[in-house]
């Protein structure tokens, strides 16, 4: 297994991880929106994804940072939005691998820390985190609000 930064020459290959990922997250299957929504990550350099691939070069997983800053730190940091490996490639070390790529990428781009959020029942995804030194912030809250579409 191999992990390396996607490009836009990769987006026919990430936008299904990308579109199934949105799925577990309860959202309806839309490909062509996935497509569109890395395409202008990519060619706006928006983001950086990372592509996790197998033996055979198959996409297996991917990751996805976003560039924003630490007001009380004054200095960048990575949000480490999206990360998702296929159903047949989970337990075979590719999440280990992406999350650990991305926190070189982290380091190579001179960004403070990563930060990342995830559902409170993905009690998988939380032990991966903590296994890799990940701390659990039990100081701030998160909150949202909606708006727009």
């Amino acid at each position: 297994m191999t992990t390396r930064p996607a490009t836009l020459a990769d987006l026919d290959r990430i936008a299904p991880l990308f579109d199934a990922y949105r799925q577990f997250y309860e959202q309806p299957a839309d490909l062509a929106t996935a497509t569109q929504f890395l395409r202008d990550r990519l060619t706006r350099h928006e983001s950086q994804i990372l592509l996790a691939e197998d033996g055979a070069g198959q996409a297996i997983g991917f990751c996805q940072l976003y560039p924003v800053f630490c007001s009380i730190a004054a200095q960048p940091i990575y949000l480490l939005s999206d990360l998702f490996v296929t159903p047949a490639a989970r337990r075979s070390g590719a999440g280990r691998a992406l999350l650990l790529a991305a926190e070189r990428l982290s380091a190579e781009h001179g960004k403070l820390r990563m930060e990342l959020t995830t559902a409170r029942t993905n009690h998988t995804a939380q032990a991966a985190y903590a296994a890799l030194g990940w701390e659990r912030d039990e100081v701030y809250l998160t909150y949202t609000r909606q708006t727009g579409a």
